[in-house]
């Protein structure tokens, strides 16, 4: 399991979540180039510890385990894989 950030986070971006996440697995940062650029934040798969700390930080309720995001938000688990996977 994983956590997801989704589409509730586009235009919003707010970084209550970068905040508190321990291993700084959520992009990009509000002081990077690339986040005037993309429409959210992205959490990495391969970083995140599975530590929850970001789902009460997100005050618009964006963020969820892998396996509980809404069904009509599924496709934003491959986007914050995706996101990670065109960085590399």
């Amino acid at each position: 399991m994983t956590y997801v950030i989704t589409q509730r986070c586009v235009g919003i971006k707010d970084s209550s979540c970068v905040a508190v996440c321990p291993v700084d697995c959520i992009k990009p940062l509000p002081e990077d180039e690339e986040f005037g650029q993309v429409e959210q934040l992205y959490i990495d798969p391969d970083t995140c510890i599975e530590c929850g700390a970001c789902m009460p930080a997100c005050p618009n309720d964006a963020i969820f385990a892998d396996e509980d995001v809404p069904e009509e938000y599924t496709s934003d688990i491959a986007a914050n894989a995706d996101y990670f996977l065109s960085k590399s």
